[in-house]
């Protein structure tokens, strides 16, 4: 945790785009944008104008994007930006969907945008528009963070690195390499206490994972989750388990509009022992829900990129912000209680359990094969010192 910051909370794409394209506008050094999704509808061109304009008063324009995630983009959009002195880059361009090898599934799944070092945004948030799906009445429930203060250094650093490292693979240089003399020193800019932590395949594959059951382990009364894609791993299920065990109030808030089939399905199977141990569960179904985020004993709290499912804590690049702070904590836990009261059905137990055979069998094969994916990915679930492989 690094103290002297001040982290504002977004929710939703309608604040949160235009706060981002005023950064963009007020750019005067460089810009990095990271991203798995940029569309070509309202929001992507917004931004894309806001980066021209950057490049084109001399700001170092940097715009890094999934090679699967935005694969829609047209061609002409990215030499567009080109032409205007952006520099576009694509992470892992090559894909197939006939292979599930892993380097086809370890995507950049990071949304982020730092500018001059002084402020950046860290969050859930694709550059998409909110109300992209046909016949949705309300906007995509999603989160992101506007963060001043000593951690934008972070932030930066992982960003520069990570383009420098594309741009070595890709060109076979460090194209653009950036003269720090010209960009401002970050300094202390509120007292809220916070990390940025990251998930890659190199030195830190289990952080984002190990940051919440650190928190999940210590809670003592409350820990409410928001995740799109729920399939957590067997070790993080236990720590979920074992603080409704304790007494801990656990709340789940998840994703209720089928979207990934599959992942929807299997997570269905794990339904029945989490609420056999007393843990809520609750199904956004007022719009798509995007979010990942958490908040544990009113003073802890995330918001980031990564999901809870094998693809964000096993395979892909994620960067979330861990705060610890009551006020920002609280804002967020009564920002999640509304979307709960307003947008979402509770899953009740007795329920739950006279669901017909078929949609539970249904689910457990579902569960099989994710399980059976992660297997030929060449993933397996951590051993604990002491623990037996078949628990």
């Amino acid at each position: 945790m690094i103290a002297g910051n001040q982290i504002t909370l977004f929710q939703n794409g309608e604040v949160y785009f235009p706060e981002v394209e005023a950064a963009i506008d007020r750019a005067m050094h460089e810009i990095y944008l990271e991203t798995y999704i940029f569309e070509n509808d309202h929001t992507g061109r917004c931004i894309a104008e806001a980066l021209k304009r950057a490049a084109s008063r001399g700001v170092k324009t940097h715009l890094l994007m999934d090679g699967f995630g935005s694969i829609r983009l047209p061609k002409t959009m990215v030499e567009n930006l080109e032409a205007a002195g952006v520099m576009v880059l694509k992470f892992r361009p090559k894909t197939s969907a006939w292979t599930l090898r892993r380097r086809r599934l370890r995507r950049l799944h990071r949304k982020l945008v730092v500018v001059d070092r002084t402020i950046a945004f860290v969050g859930g948030m694709n550059i998409i528009d909110h109300m992209d799906i046909h016949g949705q009445t309300s906007t995509r429930f999603d989160y992101a963070v506007r963060v001043e203060g000593s951690l934008v250094k972070d932030i930066h650093d992982s960003a520069r690195q990570v383009w420098s490292r594309v741009a070595w693979a890709r060109l076979g240089s460090g194209w653009d390499e950036i003269n720090n003399r010209h960009i401002p020193s970050t300094e202390p800019k509120g007292r809220m206490r916070s990390a940025f932590v990251v998930r890659n395949n190199i030195r830190h594959r289990r952080d984002i994972e190990d940051a919440y059951l650190q928190a999940i382990n210590q809670a003592r009364f409350e820990i409410i989750l928001a995740c799109a894609y729920f399939f957590p791993g067997l070790n993080f299920r236990h720590a979920l388990l074992d603080a409704a065990g304790r007494g801990v109030r656990v709340i789940l808030l998840l994703q209720g509009i089928l979207d990934h089939r599959l992942l929807h399905s299997a997570s269905h199977a794990l339904y029945g022992r989490f609420l056999d141990a007393g843990i809520e569960i609750h199904e956004y179904r007022k719009s798509m829900m995007h979010a990942k985020v958490a908040v544990i004993d009113e003073h802890w709290a995330t918001v980031g990129s990564s999901n809870l499912d094998p693809f964000s804590l096993l395979l892909s690049m994620e960067a979330n912000v861990v705060v610890d702070d009551q006020s920002f904590a609280m804002e967020l836990k009564h920002s999640l209680k509304q979307a709960i009261e307003a947008g979402a059905q509770r899953i009740k137990g007795s329920r739950w359990r006279t669901k017909s055979i078929k949609l539970r069998l249904v689910s457990w094969l579902s569960y099989g094969v994710v399980r059976f994916m992660i297997g030929i990915a060449g993933y397996a679930p951590r051993i604990k010192p002491g623990q037996a492989k078949g628990r």
